[in-house]
């Protein structure tokens, strides 16, 4: 029996993740159901795409995640269940199906409901499915195969021969700021060069293994646990503190003869 995930924008002050859960355990209480969070902000797509793209790949094939966010994304009521690299979604069909598969999700199948216009999908429709999937069951049976789904675009970074462009996709809870600029671009683009990196009015030329290998209240950059570029300031909050934030502008330049 697979595990379910549950992500959502519902927060902790009302009482919709527990509704959620209640529909899934009434239907078996033997379920194995994990939090990633519900803390994402209202309808923010980015936000679940960066948080859920985070950690989906920690769980064992088979997982059925379950995506409560902008649930009443298309005013027609459509919802998806997706198959991506062994892992089942099911969502609203609000673009972070596209963004999580980058376009190309295995399989897809737009859920059959006879009240598309539901007050409360997650409950009603995606709960039940998460349900009928951890236990085995076809997706194939859940409606009708479609690649018919909204898309959107991550920003993309822009790699020169001296340079690379690219923006901040998340701000966590400490302030740090997440940026789209991969290790695996600063090494093909670096060749062995030095380099530094450039935001707001900020320039760093070295990237630290963690934070705290600077003074408190230092600006440093390191590389996170998903090789991503991200800029901190030890015991401060970067975003406050720089004036930066999501779709910041970042830029790594490198030197020649070093």
């Amino acid at each position: 029996m697979a595990v379910i995930t549950f992500l959502s924008d519902f927060g902790y002050n009302d009482h919709y993740v527990a509704a959620v859960k209640a529909k899934i355990i009434s239907q078996d209480p033997d379920l194995n159901i994990v939090d990633i969070s519900h803390a994402i902000e209202p309808y923010n797509i980015a936000h679940a795409e960066y948080v859920f793209g985070s950690v989906f790949n920690e769980f064992p094939e088979g997982t059925v995640h379950l995506i409560a966010v902008d649930t009443h994304g298309s005013k027609y009521g459509k919802y998806h269940a997706a198959k991506y690299k062994g892992h089942f979604f099911l969502l609203a069909d609000n673009g972070l199906l596209s963004l999580l598969t980058e376009g190309q999700p295995d399989q897809v199948v737009e859920l059959k409901t006879d009240f598309p216009l539901m007050p409360f999908p997650a409950k009603e429709l995606l709960a039940p499915v998460a349900v009928y999937l951890a236990k085995g069951g076809d997706l194939d049976i859940l409606g009708e195969s479609t690649q018919n789904f909204r898309r959107l675009m991550n920003r993309q970074l822009r790699l020169g021969d001296h340079s690379i462009t690219g923006h901040v996709i998340h701000v966590d809870r400490y302030g740090n700021l997440i940026t789209n600029i991969t290790r695996d671009s600063v090494d093909t683009i670096a060749h062995g060069r030095t380099f530094t990196i450039h935001f707001g009015r900020e320039t760093v030329g070295r990237i630290y293994p963690n934070y705290n290998q600077t003074e408190d209240g230092d600006c440093c950059c390191i590389y996170n646990s998903q090789g991503q570029l991200c800029i901190g300031i030890n015991k401060g909050h970067a975003a406050e503190l720089l004036g930066l934030g999501f779709d910041s502008q970042v830029n790594v330049r490198f030197y020649p003869g070093s």
